[in-house]
């Protein structure tokens, strides 16, 4: 990230001014100034210094920083103690650290949590919304995490892919999902629990694990998505281990090498299908990457072992892809790659065009799959009277046109003066 401050404006010493602006300026609109949430180390090092940090107090001030922003997780400047205030009145003054818009917060009669958040325009024309969910679990608690508001995919059996792509989100704004979902479980040791938060009486994390699973493909957004795990995966922060990350990705086969040069997370494939005729269909990016262009890839994933298998989701739909011998070439086609399968029963949403399997014949498809010796857990469907469950996460945003956009940012612009 390029950061670029004008906080010298009409002044010869930038540092005379910060330390004379009032309440007023340091109240100004967080919408108008850059984040900190988001960078890695060294641009948050370069932001520091943007506002007068000597150089060698720039590591320093940088694990101040890091420390209260994802050990702590504190959204307001003055609750940085060990900070002097000087420099805490400079940053409030040039950036902001708060969390973005909750709109909405549903929770399931099985304890899954969704939130609406709602993030600004940047280019889409007007703000934009993504959904986050939350499935607790005896032994884990895993957050499901957006990379794009809409997605380019059109998967068929996937409301996302009914949405159109507005914009892919940035890195603060993935981050954020992780950082707000904390405050609204309680999740942060020491920290004042928001209004209305999950009381937290335990001494466990209630997020053990993402998953890159929410709207979007997240290898069409690398970079923002890279940067958002390496920061969750920092021992010093969030401190989330990169064996309880995973991506999952419907096969963008240039970008998963990469992923795990890079990144290092666990990798998910969303196959859904055992050839190429059906998976053209069903996950239309097959027409472009063919199944034996992701296999080769998946076989050459860095780390790859028994210890570090990849899981494949195959979503379980009623006569299309759940007979017994689409479970035997399943177990064929993965032949020689340390793997687990998850069999995900089809969570219905309005207009789709498909029905979930029945519940025996998941089950006998799993048999299959376990006599061959695979892992195969089915997984229960979560969340599905708030929408919350795989593959039915949407929101309202669209991508206005560029004349919609310019008209209303100009009104915008005009109210604002």
């Amino acid at each position: 990230m390029a950061i670029s401050l004008d906080i010298a404006h009409k002044h010869s010493d930038p540092l005379i001014k910060i330390a004379a602006v009032d309440d007023e300026a340091v109240a100004k609109s967080a919408d108008e100034k850059p984040t900190l949430i988001g960078l890695d180390r060294t641009d948050l090092g370069k932001a520091l210094e943007a506002v007068g940090v000597a150089p060698k107090q720039v590591r320093m001030r940088v694990n101040q920083l890091w420390h209260w922003l994802y050990v702590r997780g504190i959204s307001d400047f003055d609750k940085m103690t060990n900070v002097s205030k000087e420099l805490r009145n400079r940053l409030k003054f040039a950036y902001t650290i708060a969390r973005p818009e909750i709109v909405s917060e549903q929770v399931s009669v099985d304890g899954t949590r969704k939130w609406l958040f709602r993030f600004p325009s940047r280019g889409a024309g007007k703000p934009v919304e993504v959904e986050t969910v939350y499935i607790p679990e005896e032994d884990r608690g895993t957050l499901c995490i957006s990379s794009q508001v809409g997605c380019t995919l059109t998967c068929t059996f996937c409301h996302t892919g009914t949405q159109k792509l507005v914009r892919n989100l940035t890195a603060e704004e993935i981050l954020s999902q992780l950082l707000i979902a904390k405050d609204r479980l309680n999740d942060f040791p020491d920290a004042d629990a928001p209004e209305g938060a999950l009381e937290n009486n335990s001494n466990r994390r209630r997020i053990t694990n993402i998953v890159m699973m929410g709207m979007g493909e997240p290898l069409y957004n690398f970079e923002s998505v890279k940067k958002a795990l390496l920061i969750a995966s920092d021992g010093d922060g969030l401190s989330l281990s990169k064996r309880r990350i995973t991506l999952s990705t419907s096969g963008v086969v240039p970008m998963i090498e990469r992923t795990g040069d890079e990144i290092g997370c666990m990798l998910a494939i969303s196959l859904h299908a055992v050839n190429d005729e059906l998976r053209d269909e069903i996950v239309p990016i097959n027409r472009k990457y063919k199944l034996e262009q992701l296999l080769d890839a998946c076989r050459n994933y860095p780390g790859l072992s028994n210890a570090k298998r990849i899981t494949f989701e195959y979503v379980m739909l009623k006569g299309v892809n759940d007979s017994l011998d689409d479970a035997k070439k399943l177990v064929k086609l993965l032949q020689g790659i340390p793997a687990k399968i998850n069999l995900l029963p089809f969570n219905p949403w309005p207009g789709s065009p498909y029905e979930c399997s029945e519940w025996e014949q998941i089950e006998a498809f799993a048999d299959v799959v376990n006599r061959a010796g695979y892992a195969s857990p089915i997984r229960t469907p979560r969340g599905r009277d708030i929408f919350a469950a795989c593959g039915q996460l949407k929101s309202a945003s669209e991508r206005l046109r560029k004349t919609e956009r310019e008209a209303l940012e100009k009104a915008q612009a005009a109210g604002e003066a």
